[in-house]
């Protein structure tokens, strides 16, 4: 199967709540390739995943809650070719 590879831009209270970490720890759960997460200077979370598009998904779900400590106000998705 065709492995899929985005960008995920996540917003709010991000930084500082083991979003980075609960995020790598999520994608390894759900079996995804590959996930790189990035503290950004503008106080968001930027991440690199690559997986299966099932895979993916369930993570971008994920995603827009984040772990208990973290306040998601938006993600925005970004397609890598």
């Amino acid at each position: 199967m065709a492995q899929k590879k985005i960008k995920i831009k996540v917003y709010g209270d991000v930084q500082g709540v083991f979003y980075r970490t609960s995020a790598r720890e999520k994608a390894k759960e759900l079996g995804i390739v590959s996930c790189e997460t990035f503290n950004m200077p503008d106080g968001t979370v930027e991440i690199i995943v690559e997986g299966i598009p099932e895979a993916v998904s369930y993570f971008t779900e994920w995603c827009k809650k984040g772990p208990e400590t973290a306040k998601v106000e938006k993600i925005e998705v970004t397609d890598v070719s």
